[in-house]
């Protein structure tokens, strides 16, 4: 049985874990490294298997830049491409220090190109705190606009959303604009939103990962939204 929780009832959870100085970033982004080494031997990739990674602004972002300075410290090529005028700073710094490359704001059609050619990517643009208004907007919308032709094709990449796939609600599911990224897997972290359980939020998150951060005893205490075995 899974069960399902809101983005506040989780962020409630996970606050004095933050408060005693748990590296919840840190353990988040490690288990996303590994879900993603996971999916690249699973393709039965090439030596030259690639990640591409499309990060936001917040901690969403920082949990994927994170996971791709992990991967590239491995020796996998990794490139990402900011969604937004910002990158998470620290997650920013410690990719780039293990190679990771880093773009500048370009077009879509060239995220897409790169896209065609990547084994794994990456959706780490919007997390839960974006429960208000979850659909995309700006560069990210025309990003995922353009990359989304190319998983129709034979040849494409397998998509890892962090946390949830950005453009759904994290807290019913629903999914206010259609131009989200499905998901092959999506790893979650803490416990899984109860959006993820819910259609038509469940069918973008494909198949679904929920990552252990110790929040168990803070999260006894309430009510899970859903429940689904």
């Amino acid at each position: 049985m899974v069960a399902g929780y809101t983005a506040a009832q989780v962020r409630a959870a996970e606050a004095p874990h933050l408060e005693r100085g748990v590296p919840l970033m840190r353990m988040a982004a490690s288990a996303l490294a590994d879900a993603v080494r996971e999916v690249l031997a699973g393709r039965d990739e090439p030596a030259d298997a690639s990640v591409l990674v499309l990060a936001g602004t917040g901690d969403n972002g920082g949990d994927a830049l994170f996971a791709a300075a992990e991967l590239a410290a491995n020796g996998v090529r990794v490139d990402v491409v900011p969604t937004g005028a910002r990158l998470h700073e620290h997650g920013r710094a410690a990719a780039a220090a293990a190679g990771v490359r880093i773009w500048e704001l370009v077009s879509p059609e060239h995220v897409a190109r790169a896209a065609s050619d990547a084994s794994v990517l990456v959706d780490g643009i919007l997390g839960t705190g974006t429960s208000a208004a979850p659909a995309l907007r700006g560069a990210a919308r025309e990003i995922v606009a353009a990359i989304l032709p190319i998983l129709d094709h034979e040849r494409r990449p397998s998509v890892v959303a962090v946390d949830l796939p950005s453009g759904i609600h994290p807290d019913d599911g629903s999914v206010p604009d259609p131009t989200v990224l499905r998901a092959d897997l999506t790893v979650t972290f803490g416990a899984a939103k109860a959006g993820l359980l819910l259609e038509p939020g469940a069918d973008y998150a494909g198949e679904l990962r929920v990552i252990d951060l110790g929040l168990g005893p803070e999260l006894s205490r309430v009510d899970p939204v859903v429940e689904r075995s």
